[in-house]
């Protein structure tokens, strides 16, 4: 298994890096669109539609959907974004109460549309924004940036878990999650944010805002895994597909970042960081 996950990771990596790095705006839009479109066959799963074909039209679907929010003003699915986790958290604290209202599987299909269109357009807002924080002027930093924060948060999470984790965070939807493993990753994220400010010679309000940006980040990014296990808990699968050998489906790799995304790229436009781009 160990190695069967080193030789997908290693496949990946430079495809991903290529992808999100090295394209252009548009190229990065239809990139990662694939990605999404990806997961929303994926999702189509988790949401109870068992048959390929049913699986490829509401994969299908979700591509439209993000083709047709091309000239859509980003802020406006940021918002919606929010509100959006916000009913997600209540939904989680609850579960399995509460799961006959979101349970069918048409209400399932419209929530992947609700978790993964945003998470693109925020994506994509990041990329063709423009950047302006200390001495950061490109926006692929701030792309950069919130991978780094949901994946410090997963590390610290990791470790403060496995040495202090008894009180369970969620354990009706995902067992192995501790309150110490939040903590332990809130820790992380905020000494990471304060060393990128170093490193970028922000001033002290920008380094408190990146800090509390960061820290909201790394928060979220949690319901996002929970929401996804909650998902697959109620549709009775381990895992959100086998595309990736070793490492399960896309979904179980970019759950933290559904959130993560959105939820980081109108705060820092909200605090004037990132302005709309061209695509």
């Amino acid at each position: 298994m160990l190695k069967t996950r080193i030789i997908t990771a290693l496949i990946l990596a430079p495809i991903a890096i290529g992808g999100i790095f090295f394209l252009p705006p548009l190229g990065f839009a239809l990139f990662t669109g694939a990605i999404i479109t990806l997961g929303a066959w994926e999702w189509a799963n988790m949401s109870g539609i068992e048959g390929q074909v049913g699986r490829v039209v509401y994969a299908a679907v979700t591509a439209v959907v993000l083709f047709g929010l091309l000239n859509v003003p980003a802020v406006a699915v940021l918002w919606l974004a929010v509100l959006w986790w916000a009913a997600c958290f209540l939904m989680v604290r609850s579960y399995p109460a509460g799961s006959s209202r979101w349970g069918s599987v048409p209400v399932r299909a419209v929530m992947g549309l609700l978790v993964l269109v945003p998470a693109w357009v925020g994506l994509n807002h990041l990329r063709t924004g423009g950047l302006d924080f200390g001495a950061v002027t490109n926006s692929l930093w701030a792309i950069l940036y919130v991978f780094c924060v949901v994946w410090v948060a997963d590390i610290g999470a990791y470790f403060a878990g496995r040495a202090f984790g008894k009180a369970k965070l969620a354990p009706r939807v995902s067992p192995g999650k501790s309150w110490a493993g939040v903590w332990g990753g809130l820790v992380a994220v905020g000494v990471f944010a304060i060393l990128v400010s170093l490193l970028a010679s922000a001033g002290g309000s920008e380094t408190v805002f990146l800090v509390l940006a960061s820290l909201a980040t790394g928060l979220v990014s949690v319901l996002g895994d929970l929401l996804e296990s909650m998902l697959k808990r109620f549709r009775g699968i381990k895992d959100s597909s086998q595309l990736l050998p070793g490492h399960g489906g896309i979904m179980d790799r970019i759950d933290s970042l559904t959130v993560a995304i959105p939820v980081f790229a109108l705060i820092i436009t909200q605090l004037g960081w990132l302005t709309a781009g061209q695509w």
